[in-house]
């Protein structure tokens, strides 16, 4: 039996290296899995009226992969995941390229779909990972909306323990409980 470690495959790509949705895809495969959840975000074309022309990603890699195999830890603390793969690009993606992809498998699709939500948020509101988009008439940083509502949510002078606001807030809804602020969050399955 693997250990969980062995069961993330987590990539930054760099340059023009195309994101190989089929391989990430295929490593969560195995027939143990009843359920695969991939996410995939791709360039779009506009963004508030303008005219997108590509996004660029930069990151501090090792610590976006130290941050992405936390989020995994996470999923699996939380959900009954088989395997997890993660892969982002850096450099310039240009309009219907991918840019980011996550598959999730588990035996139960409930477990797939909500720990693929709970990873694509974490990596936008955590990661660092910094995007920039270029439009036909200029460019700018963009801040994740994910990022900016984490912030928000921290009390003056006090860091959120982010698994447990992500999972109350994002998957658990009203089957979750949670004690005090400084508790993981408990699936109520009844």
């Amino acid at each position: 039996m693997h250990n969980d470690q062995d069961k993330n495959l987590i990539e930054i790509l760099d340059g023009n290296v195309l994101v190989d949705i089929a391989k990430y895809t295929n490593y969560v495969s195995d027939p143990q899995a009843g359920a695969i959840t991939t996410f995939s975000g791709t360039t779009r074309d506009t963004f508030d009226g303008k005219t997108v022309v590509e996004l660029r990603y930069e990151a501090y890699v090792p610590m976006a992969v130290r941050q992405i195999q936390a989020i995994c830890s996470s999923a699996r603390a939380t959900w009954k995941i088989h395997a997890i793969s993660v892969a982002h690009r850096l450099g310039a993606v240009p309009v219907g390229e991918t840019s980011v992809f996550i598959a999730v498998s588990a035996v139960h699709h409930a477990d797939a779909l909500d720990a693929c939500k709970f990873m694509i948020d974490e990596l936008k509101a955590t990661v660092p990972i910094w995007k920039k988009e270029v439009y036909s008439n200029g460019e700018v940083w963009k801040e994740n909306p994910e990022f900016m509502e984490r912030r928000s949510m921290e009390p003056a002078g006090k860091a959120v323990d982010a698994p447990n606001v992500a999972c109350r807030r994002i998957c658990c809804g009203a089957k979750s409980k949670v004690s005090d602020e400084s508790t993981a969050c408990e699936m109520n399955l009844e």
